[in-house]
């Protein structure tokens, strides 16, 4: 009876401290997706039909979809290769230092220096023509897109690089050690030793990797407004868009539908990582 009060009085403080959590993602977040579920089915599926018909949409879709194909990737294996390179070297606090720094910096101070760095007459233009290079359009162009790549790998760069080390750190010498004395390669340590330990560290960081891709709005904004060169043109300017000409409607479609992609995303993860632990 007595071990039954005790463990009924934890599982009861526990709940008290979850409480607060709960209140805030049911309030902030089920309660307004729920609206904008029961919205966007209120002219039956036509507010689906009118998304998907846009062709605004389609643009933004497929320039979301390139840039997360093409983003991720290069964060995952740049913050992999430098985490590599710095991990227990004695620079390896400052250069920690050095990389996280783009989070410190104000996002109004990274469009000046964008602004100042991309512009027709800045200062990248102005080292292609040392170099002999024709000038290229930044904002203008289709190397828009690539503005969007350099935007997101120097703001999340620092902070995925201190996620592998973390990840790395968690390894035990002894395995990588006992591979050596068998003759191992430094290669093969690290595709037989040290990738196999990472895995759940590398599903974090892709899961967060892909959220993040959706918060480059703000850079690009900035720096382009709502209606930026097309290769710019992302789904977070369409919903700004909708928001300001309050097509509500579109916006809770759109929202229902992004959240299911998110959904499937995760679930499709999840499942491959589960897959390759039995393997």
């Amino acid at each position: 009876m007595k071990l039954f009060r005790k463990w009924s009085f934890i599982w009861r403080s526990k709940l008290w401290f979850l409480l607060p959590g709960l209140l805030g993602v049911g309030l902030f977040t089920l309660v307004p997706f729920g609206w904008a579920l029961i919205r966007s089915f209120s002219n039956g599926i036509a507010n689906y039909k009118t998304v998907l018909s846009n062709e605004a949409f389609h643009l933004a879709v497929k320039n979301t979809l390139r840039f997360a194909g093409v983003g991720i990737p290069l964060l995952l294996a740049l913050s992999f290769l430098a985490a590599l390179g710095i991990y227990k070297s004695k620079w390896m606090r400052f250069l920690k230092s050095v990389y996280l720094l783009p989070m410190a910096v104000p996002t109004a101070v990274l469009v000046l220096i964008w602004k100042v760095f991309f512009h027709k007459a800045g200062i990248a233009n102005q080292l292609l023509s040392v170099l002999h290079i024709t000038p290229v359009d930044w904002l203008g162009g289709d190397a828009s897109f690539w503005v969007l790549i350099i935007t997101y790998l120097w703001k999340n760069m620092g902070y995925t690089i201190v996620l592998w080390i973390a990840g790395m750190a968690a390894i035990p010498d002894s395995i990588t050690e006992a591979a050596r004395v068998d003759g191992a390669a430094e290669w093969q340590c690290m595709r037989y030793m040290i990738l196999p330990q990472l895995k759940s560290v590398f599903y974090m960081i892709t899961m967060l990797s892909f959220l993040n891709s959706f918060k480059v709005f703000r850079e690009a904004y900035l720096v382009a407004g709502s209606y930026p060169q097309k290769n710019m043109y992302l789904l977070q300017h369409l919903f700004n868009n909708w928001f300001t000409n309050l097509d509500i409607d579109k916006m809770a479609s759109a929202a229902v539908l992004l959240a299911v992609f998110f959904a499937l995303c995760s679930l499709a993860l999840q499942n491959m990582w589960e897959k390759e632990d039995k393997a």
